[in-house]
């Protein structure tokens, strides 16, 4: 773990016990500070309490004797409206922040020989895969590589820094709003659309977050924005005004006077006297459709900003195996694909899905976000037909009645079932793709959960189809 400093013999208020929460805790405890953990959840109390940790019930405790309070990222902040124990802390007077803010503190405070890289990705959508990527390329090209953030281990969970470790670090709106001092060696924004408006008050208050990735970079820095939205070219101007670091635009569509692009599935650096090609994409089995190939651009640009050479970073782009809940296929059943884009938690994610296959067989539904599947119109004759689940499944039938075929399952398990006998009945080559375009928490505790049971409702079907073929 990564000790977190300047909070020793005091007490510091942690609210919300799931793997940031945690992680922050010992982090905490390492580094010489008491805490004091609470969540509203029984059941995260007691997970606390086997890992030997003591709870302090928040709803009583003197806020005056605490140093600062450690708030998990899906606690409310601002709005819809603050979490209370937001409020006591304003009312004490005590400093709130998040687990990145202190993993950025701690950076800050070593001695540069020992002071990491950091590269930080955020976006509306794809930050997970550019940062499982940027990894697996430092990986493969021998950097002594560390990735979590909102992604796999809590950021304080990570192994402790040394100067030649690289932290690649994905990071939600939710965690930039509790960040005031990361300066990462390299940031990403890679796209902006509408989401998790509640949470932020608004467009404005959601972009605004997602800038804060930018917020403290300066000479030396690397700043990679992608330019395939209004917000992105808007940010990108403003930065360059600013002049204050190294701009490195990309794009998945068109050519860019300066920058990293992709066309028709060909990689390119333009970032020096002329656009030099690097890796044809199409080749690139893990990073199928334009969405991905904004992904591996923006990757492509991260590496480079840290050193790695163009041969290195083509080379990992091109032996990717892929992110988990992301298009990642986990079964073939005859001719009958299934591809689990469980991760696709609204519609501008399941567009990306979408629009890699010229048809499929469609499993959506959940807890819905804001706008729905309307965007999604001109996609909906891709779809053979529609199986919805979830809170989301009447309201997604009206939006699709008259459009598409469409089967209410109200369970993914059966969602799965009643899809593969139709994609099986029709004789070709079919994919059944859950691109929910919805959170899952009406029926899941997260997306992962979600992709897993999916999972496991394919191998399910698979099992007596191989017993049969034996027998």
């Amino acid at each position: 773990m990564i000790p977190v400093h300047g909070f020793e013999g005091k007490t510091v208020a942690v609210f919300g016990l799931a793997r940031t929460g945690l992680a922050a805790a010992r982090a905490l405890q390492a580094g010489g500070a008491q805490v004091a953990l609470w969540d509203d959840r029984p059941a995260a109390r007691e997970a606390a309490l086997a890992e030997g940790f003591t709870l302090t019930d928040l709803n009583s405790a003197d806020w005056w004797s605490f140093a600062a309070l450690l708030l998990s990222p899906g606690v409310p902040l601002t709005h819809p409206t603050p979490h209370w124990t937001v409020d006591r802390a304003k009312a004490a007077g005590v400093e709130i922040l998040g687990d990145i803010e202190l993993f950025a503190r701690a950076v800050n405070a070593a001695p540069e020989h020992k002071r990491p890289k950091v590269v930080a990705i955020t976006g509306t959508n794809g930050k997970s895969t550019t940062t499982a990527l940027i990894g697996h390329i430092c990986a493969h090209a021998g950097r002594d590589v560390r990735v979590g953030g909102n992604i796999g281990f809590g950021v304080l969970g990570l192994e402790d820094m040394h100067g030649g470790a690289v932290y690649v670090l994905e990071l939600s709106s939710y965690q930039l709003d509790l960040t005031s001092s990361l300066k990462p060696d390299v940031s990403i924004l890679l796209n902006i659309s509408p989401d998790h408006l509640d949470r932020h008050g608004g467009m404005e208050g959601y972009v605004a977050a997602k800038r804060r990735v930018l917020l403290n970079q300066g000479k030396g820095d690397t700043a990679v924005i992608g330019v395939d939205d209004p917000y992105g070219q808007r940010i990108c101007t403003e930065v360059v005004a600013a002049n204050r670091r190294t701009i490195v635009p990309v794009s998945s569509s068109k050519a860019i006077g300066r920058g990293v692009y992709v066309l028709q599935g060909l990689l390119y650096d333009a970032t020096g006297e002329r656009a030099v090609e690097i890796a044809d994409l199409l080749r690139a089995r893990s990073l199928p459709g334009r969405h991905n190939w904004q992904n591996a651009a923006a990757a492509y640009a991260a590496v480079r900003g840290l050193g790695l050479s163009p041969e290195e970073a083509a080379e990992g782009l091109m032996t990717f195996p892929g992110l988990a809940h992301r298009m990642e296929t986990v079964g073939q059943i005859g001719k009958v694909r299934f591809v689990n884009d469980s991760k696709a938690t609204n519609a501008d994610a399941a567009r990306q899905a979408m629009s890699s296959y010229p048809k499929f067989y469609w499993i959506a539904g959940g807890q819905a976000k804001a706008g729905g599947i309307e965007g999604l119109g001109d996609l909906f004759p891709r779809i053979e037909k529609a199986y919805l689940i979830g809170e989301a499944a009447p309201v997604f039938a009206d939006v699709l009645s008259g459009k598409a075929p469409v089967s209410e399952c109200g369970t993914l398990e059966r969602a799965v079932q009643r899809a593969y006998a139709d994609a099986a009945a029709s004789g070709q080559d079919a994919v059944v793709l859950l691109s929910p375009a919805c959170a899952s928490f009406d029926q899941f505790a997260d997306f992962e959960a979600r992709g897993d049971a999916f999972r496991a409702a394919v191998a399910e079907i698979d099992q007596p189809v191989s017993q049969g073929a034996r027998a």
